[in-house]
């Protein structure tokens, strides 16, 4: 392994941020990742860099994980089980995937990063999570090196959440994720009107995955920038989920507000809330396609923010806080920020 001073890490995040990394070294193994865990514990992990915001150099060992493979743990004429490495581009495999005709990633079509860092997001679109389909997340401790295995119960998963967002948050490597698949009378989540107006404009009466995935690459294709041509993070903020209270009192301001109808069950019985989409309420305070500087707003989905070339993380941050700020003020709601800062 050759351990390399003062690398920029524009090539390796999405954003295209242009900070530096003091050492830097490429791990290809789960062995050459023990090796390092023997001899360094304050180290920066590095994967698809496509849910992270850079904001300044880094003075820590940056690892990046680079560990590729599929295997085919399991399979009969109904379903397949795989085992991934952590350093596979995700949309690569799911199109690997969909060649096979293994169903159940079709939705989640050209999200940008590696599939060692899909559960611990949580990644979703169109109606799927990939919660719904890992099995096990193998990986190791860094204090001791040892090796782990979670099950999908005890990831904790949740909306664009996980325990390795929360209680392992820089105490774990995820070097490994395993899938349960379809291999026929594949379950097709179409409830997004969307993916629908694409079957009714191509005359697809009865879709199959691959109609899914073409459908679903289209329409994020419309929406969404690519991060090889501008540097984005895809989502930058989550879609807040408000009371049935606060929903009501924007709804009389504002009519046409979109919403998805979310219920509970807690001790008290079942609890309504509402999703808001947050690109409706960035565009509504009119931040859509909004320049400043050499960031901004994209000027097709408000929910992403994007590098026109020189900005630094700090700028993006500086209009994140913007943007949270005149929307709390006009609709009483704090919006997250999806992608992990790096302060």
């Amino acid at each position: 392994m050759n351990i390399q001073q003062n690398i920029s890490l524009k090539a390796y995040n999405t954003f295209g941020i242009d900070v530096f990394a003091k050492r830097f070294v490429s791990v290809d193994s789960v062995y050459n990742l023990q090796k390092i865990l023997a001899q360094e514990k304050n180290i920066f992990l590095l994967s698809g860099g496509s849910n992270m915001l850079l904001t300044q150099n880094i003075n820590k060992l940056v690892v990046y994980i680079n560990i590729k493979g599929i295997s085919v743990d399991f399979e009969n004429k109904n379903e397949v089980l795989l085992t991934v490495n952590s350093g596979e581009n995700w949309h690569e495999f799911v199109v690997w995937c969909i060649s096979q005709n293994y169903g159940g990633l079709e939705n989640l079509s050209l999200i940008p990063g590696h599939v060692g860092t899909s559960p611990i997001q949580n990644i979703g679109a169109y109606g799927v999570e990939v919660k719904d389909v890992i099995t096990k997340v193998e990986g190791l401790y860094i204090n001791n090196s040892k090796k782990f295995q979670f099950t999908n119960k005890e990831c904790n998963f949740d909306y664009r959440n996980s325990i390795f967002k929360n209680e392992l948050k820089e105490k774990i490597i995820i070097t490994s994720v395993s899938f349960k698949l379809t291999k026929n009378k594949h379950q097709l989540n179409t409830s997004y009107g969307a993916i629908e107006k694409e079957f009714v404009k191509n005359g697809i009466s009865t879709p199959t995955i691959k109609d899914v995935a073409d459908a679903v690459i289209k329409i994020r294709k419309s929406k969404l920038p690519d991060p090889k041509e501008i540097g984005n993070s895809g989502s930058f903020f989550k879609n807040p989920v408000i009371s049935s209270k606060l929903f009501k009192r924007i709804q009389k301001r504002y009519p046409t507000i979109p919403f998805y109808k979310v219920e509970a069950n807690n001790n008290t019985g079942t609890t309504l809330s509402y999703k808001i989409p947050a690109g409706w309420l960035i565009e509504t305070i009119g931040f859509k396609g909004r320049r400043f500087g050499d960031c901004g707003v994209h000027e097709n989905q408000a929910l992403v923010l994007v590098n026109y070339g020189n900005a630094k993380g700090s700028d993006i941050l500086k209009l994140a806080k913007k943007i949270q700020q005149a929307i709390l003020v006009t609709f009483e709601i704090a919006l997250e920020i999806e992608v992990n800062v790096i302060k």
